[in-house]
């Protein structure tokens, strides 16, 4: 049987009001990359692992509270919205489905690359209802009829927004950032300057901010921005890990106030490219010198854009003196 979550271990009484679903195998390891940089060293606490089948990413994360809190609330369809090759989206349908859950998705245009073919492939096969609503605009204006159509035994859908980036599924990262403060007390990797992360949806970077401030860390999170279809920005990032300060308040956790500010965050947008979904040939180097020099497989639209965005921030000065971490995010498929 597994141990209960370090967040319910902390904070006793959220075990009745914030229920907990274990769908991977903490902690998730650490390592120093080598042959990155010359300029701070850098280590990784990989994701990738974490979920079942080889399934796994930083989703994984923020399903193991999303998906007990709509069975609490006796939902049976998860309504969501992605780009085509959205990740999210399919990693809600398959663990959704284990739990009994069915999903919805309204499915934004991006560009079509291989890995977006790939994906739209998994998605049809994993019996989430798919609609292409193309934009942002029209998915909106979509939402009332997509609600109804969706409404099951009286019920209309739990809706997730994209990355499921609300103040539950925000918790994942809330709980790795209690995990990364544990690895750190037991020595096995030196407290770091920064942890830079890709920023899609906001929920990753809200939960680290929050978490590492909780658990007494003083890392600076540093987002790098990968998606142009939503505001993401540090007053945006803040925000939400205010909202799940909240949260946590409300059902019952006690402690210190976070007092989260701006300040507190870095959001940089400069590696974004043309847009969402677009390749970079800055992340494209940086993706191959990840698989070169440590075996570190990025995917080239999120995570090797936040890589690329260390090394250039590490070469000119302003993530120094160092360690500093780069959190990869990609389950590879």
């Amino acid at each position: 049987m597994s141990r209960p979550p370090l967040l319910h271990r902390r904070f006793t009484p959220l075990a009745d009001s914030l229920p907990h679903l274990r769908l991977g195998r903490p902690p998730t390891p650490v390592r120093e990359l080598t042959g990155l940089t010359s300029t701070v060293p850098v280590w990784c606490k990989d994701e990738s692992g974490y979920g079942a089948g080889g399934w796994g990413g930083n989703k994984i994360r923020k399903l193991e509270w999303i998906l007990p809190d709509a069975r609490r609330q006796g939902t049976r369809t998860l309504l969501t919205v992605g780009g085509l090759g959205t990740n999210w989206g399919l990693a809600a349908a398959l663990y959704g489905r284990e739990q009994g859950l069915s999903t919805a998705i309204a499915l934004i245009d991006q560009p079509i690359d291989e890995h977006v073919r790939a994906q739209l492939v998994r998605l049809r096969r994993s019996g989430a209802a798919l609609h292409r609503t193309h934009t942002k605009r029209r998915t909106i204006a979509s939402a009332p009829w997509l609600f109804l159509r969706h409404a099951t035994g009286g019920r209309l859908p739990y809706f997730l927004p994209p990355g499921g980036s609300t103040p539950v599924g925000t918790l994942g990262y809330v709980e790795a950032a209690f995990e990364l403060a544990d690895q750190i007390a037991s020595g096995e990797l030196p407290e770091p300057s920064h942890v830079v992360t890709a920023v899609g949806s906001g929920g990753t970077a809200a939960g680290l901010a929050l978490g590492l401030r909780l658990a007494g860390v003083h890392s600076r999170v540093v987002g790098v921005v990968v998606n142009d279809t939503l505001r993401l920005d540090a007053p945006a990032v803040v925000a939400l890990a205010g909202r799940t300060e909240r949260l946590l308040r409300e059902r019952g956790a006690d402690f210190p106030p976070a007092r989260l500010t701006v300040d507190d965050v870095t959001v940089v947008r400069d590696w974004l490219g043309p847009g969402y979904g677009h390749a970079t040939l800055e992340a494209e180097r940086a993706r191959a010198l990840a698989a070169a020099t440590a075996s570190l497989e990025l995917e080239p639209v999120y995570t090797a854009k936040a890589l690329a965005a260390l090394l250039a921030m590490a070469d000119d000065g302003r993530l120094g003196p160092g360690p500093v971490l780069f959190l990869n995010t990609y389950g590879p498929r």
